[in-house]
């Protein structure tokens, strides 16, 4: 499948100060595939060592972690020469192996020359452990997420309708009737479908929603196996339960996480590590209340946040929703169809490196996110599901804060009018640190 993340990999392998590799990601997100992928593109040879399954190389490395007792050990072991140029090394489930972790200080001190990237499940839970020894400022940093939307409209031989939308929001010019009303229908299957490469596969293989969800509860089940695997023995109910709480935390109309909804009696000392768990694992990301000042880092408001899934997909099937509701969007509960959107949004904005944050005031005026540009303006967003957009919160974000512009979500082709910007449902993913400055 073809991935956004190839070209920041490409920017690695290029650079002239680069440090070896390492990749975040929840389980089953592609970083073995995009690894593999990346290296037949643009290598002319590849080391894989996956250190669950590898126990010579884990020995080898237990012995020694100088990066020439290493390679000279995997060119025997591999029966290849190791051309630092033209290999690329890549040490897969890395948190299985420490020693491996902290070898790769020495290969940025000692052996900068070779390329070198590491991997794992659940990586981001294993090096928040004391016990880890993490090779701090000698290695550079790469998430990988689930497909976004523009990389499914890729993937699904869509990309000359991709290229449209990039282009009417650029130009912040309305869609062709037709075509909006197709992107719209596949924005509906993303909704039920995903990111998950396994399950955007399969859709494109089968052209079946109902076949591709199959796919979303093993990889549920394999989150919640890996929480019982991986973590401690007392804290896995906690965080089981934690996850399986999300549904009903964004069902309700004021989305601010509530511990007591996982438990009668729950408090942030009870599941807060929980949370942190399911952050550092890829499943879930926080969006944060803040004040409005910049940088909109400064005012957060710690306390009070949502918790959004980083798939939609999985959101979707973990709600039990069913699918052609998503479809007939006259017939279902504005506030669960909101509640996918909301978590879509989310995730395109998260995709795009933007920070998370919403807005509420002590009137009960709430805005979905509260976006940072490049330049530093401060943009409101709301997100509306269907045409029907009037909303007395941001006309008041507006008038208070008086901000360049804002930007309306909603099922309604591009436009600007009122100072709001809109852009349809199945364009979140236009939205960076840069498209938010406009002249």
């Amino acid at each position: 499948m073809e991935r956004k993340a190839m070209n920041d990999l490409i920017k690695w392998k290029n650079k002239k100060n680069r440090k070896p590799l390492l990749l975040y990601g929840a389980r089953q997100v592609g970083k073995t595939y995009l690894v593999k992928e990346f290296a037949k593109r643009n290598f002319q040879d590849l080391i894989y060592i996956n250190f669950e399954t590898n126990d010579i190389i884990s020995k080898i490395i237990d012995e020694n972690i100088s990066p020439q007792y290493i390679i000279k050990n995997l060119e025997i072991v591999f029966n290849k020469k190791i051309d630092k140029d033209n290999t690329l090394i890549f040490f897969d489930e890395i948190q299985k192996n420490t020693r491996a972790l902290t070898s790769l200080k020495y290969f940025y001190e000692d052996a900068p020359a070779y390329h070198i990237i590491g991997a794992g499940s659940l990586l981001g839970v294993h090096i928040n452990k004391k016990e880890f020894s993490f090779p701090v400022g000698k290695v550079e940093f790469l998430t990988i997420y689930p497909l976004s939307f523009d990389e499914f409209l890729i993937n699904s031989q869509n990309e000359l309708l991709l290229e449209k939308i990039k282009e009417c929001f650029n130009k912040n010019e309305s869609m062709p009737a037709l075509l909006h009303q197709q992107a719209l229908d596949l924005y509906s299957d993303y909704l039920a479908i995903g990111g998950m490469p396994e399950v955007v596969q399969e859709f494109i293989n089968s052209k079946s929603l109902i076949n591709a969800i199959d796919y979303q509860r093993g990889i549920i089940e394999s989150y919640k196996n890996d929480i019982t695997k991986y973590s401690e023995t007392a804290d896995c109910p906690k965080i089981i339960a934690t996850f399986d709480s999300i549904p009903v935390q964004l069902a309700k109309e004021n989305k601010k996480f509530q511990y007591k909804l996982i438990k009668k009696g729950g408090t942030s000392s009870i599941f807060g590590d929980s949370i942190n768990w399911l952050v550092n694992a890829g499943i879930v990301s926080k969006c944060v209340k803040t004040k409005i000042g910049l940088p909109l880092k400064m005012y957060e408001e710690l306390d009070s946040f949502k918790l959004y899934m980083n798939d939609v997909g999985l959101l979707t099937n973990l709600s039990e929703f069913p699918i052609y509701l998503i479809k007939n969007r006259e017939a279902v509960n504005e506030t669960m169809l909101g509640m996918l959107t909301e978590n879509y949004v989310a995730s395109a904005l998260k995709d795009n490196g933007l920070n998370l944050n919403y807005w509420k005031n002590e009137f009960d005026s709430k805005l979905d996110f509260i976006l940072q540009s490049e330049k530093g303006l401060i943009i409101p967003l709301e997100i509306k599901i269907s045409n029907h957009t009037k909303s007395k919160s941001l006309n008041n974000y507006m008038q208070e804060f008086k901000p360049k512009y804002g930007i309306r979500i909603s099922s309604k082709n591009f436009g600007f009018k009122n100072n709001i910007k809109s852009i349809p449902l199945y364009a979140a993913f236009c939205l960076t640190s840069k498209t938010l400055d406009i002249d």
